[in-house]
Formats: C-alpha cells, structure tokens, sequence
C-alpha cells in the first residue's frame, strides 16, 4: 500500500492531502474521502487505507486548511472551541472548489484513473459529498453521506437544493435519532432525490449514534460494517 502527503493549491490556500492507493503499475479509480468533525486522525487514516486497499486512490484533504496549518485536534474544551470556528470555514460552496483542484492534482498522478469518481463524506462532509456530485455531474458517479449532518440548511448552496444535475447514484446512512440531521430533514432530502430522479439507497440506524463508523467513542460495530458494504458496492458498480 502506498501512503504520502502532497499539497494541493486552491484558490484559497495550500491543502494537505493524504493519498493512498495499492503499490501497482495501475491506475486507479479516485475517491475523494471527506473527512469528519473530528479532522484527519489515525482513524481516519486506517479507514482510507482500508478503501485503497479495495483497489481505489483515495484523497483525504484536511478541509480545516483555511484556518491554519495541519494539526490533529484533541479533546480539550480549548480544542472543540476552535474545532467549530473551523468547522464554520467549509461550505456546500467552497467545497467545490477544493473537490476541483485535488481532482486537477490527481490528474497528474499516473497512480490515478481519469474515469468516473467517488466521494464520500462523515458528519459535517456529508451533505459536501452530495454538493460535489451537484456541482461535477460529467466526473462524480457515486456520493455517500454517513451520518452527515445538516443536509438541509439555510442558503441556496444547501445540499438538498438543485438535484436535478445530479448524475451519481447516492447511498445515506442515517442515524435515527441525530439532532444535526433531525427525521424531518431526511424526509425533505428523500423528496428533492425522488424529484430529482436520483438512484439511491438509504439505511436509517436506530441501533448506533452519529459518528458510528470511525474507530472511536461513538463507534458501532455493524452500523460500521453496514456502510463499509453498501460505499464498497456503489463504488464497485459505479466506477
């Protein structure tokens, strides 16, 4: 398995990009992985290897960028302080800018397929998953939102909004009860997907807490293995 670091420029800064991808002559198809609340960790990093290993290159950019250097974030109320003034500097709006430049980076990279991509986002990426793929309907086949939060938001950029370019098939994974993404809320992304012509699939976890697929507190074993099924398969027939 191959790991490294690159910096990608964006028209916002320098974004730190953690690849992975099987150590072979071979292009592989690209996965832009998003990363959670909790930034890019150990955890996170093993659930991208584990996807690269599945025959995929997976680009795991630390969206914080913008407020600062690389730093992982602990548990301190200092650092969940500053991990919300962070969270607060992506939107379904610049997130297509990044999506555009780590997908120009990738371009360049002979370890890269140049066919049809995958995104999948945690927590606040997931409704960003779901954004990219509205805003790249000729490059992103396959979007995933696992227990995203705030699909539905005020603004005209929100992720629920303007479907109809949406060319990827969409999987959610939805957590029942999540007060960052209320059942309310599922009901109305459900009805701009039905609308809007969208294959898709949904499993609503009664059983696990948001934040149930990285390794961590919040963990749940098969609500986990459950999305590593239904990303693994989507990404498989899609791209």
């Amino acid at each position: 398995m191959a790991e490294r670091e690159i910096t990608v420029t964006t028209p916002e800064g320098e974004l730190p990009t953690f690849l992975f991808h099987p150590d072979d002559d071979r292009p592989h198809p690209v996965v832009l992985y998003l990363m959670d609340a909790p930034g890019i960790r150990p955890a996170l990093r093993e659930m991208a290897a584990r996807l690269a290993a599945a025959g995929y290159y997976v680009m795991l950019p630390y969206l914080y960028y913008r407020g600062g250097p690389y730093q992982e974030l602990g548990v301190s109320d200092e650092d969940a302080h500053r991990r919300k003034e962070l969270m607060a500097s992506i939107t379904p709006t610049n997130i297509v800018s990044d999506a555009e430049a780590l997908l120009a980076a990738a371009a360049g990279d002979p370890a890269a397929g140049d066919g049809p991509v995958g995104v999948v986002g945690f927590c606040m990426s997931g409704g960003m998953a779901i954004s990219v793929a509205r805003a790249m309907p000729d490059r992103v086949a396959a979007a995933a939102s696992i227990h995203g939060a705030w699909l539905v938001r005020d603004g005209e950029d929100s992720p629920h909004l303007g479907l109809d370019s949406v060319a990827a098939e969409i999987h959610l994974a939805w957590c029942d009860p999540d007060p960052t993404a209320p059942p309310e809320t599922r009901d109305t992304v459900v009805a701009a997907l039905e609308e809007a012509g969208i294959t898709y699939t949904l499993d609503v976890e009664t059983e696990a807490q948001h934040g149930f697929a990285p390794p961590g507190p919040r963990h749940h074993h098969e609500a986990s293995e459950r999305h590593w099924d239904r990303v693994l398969d989507l990404l498989d027939r899609k791209l």
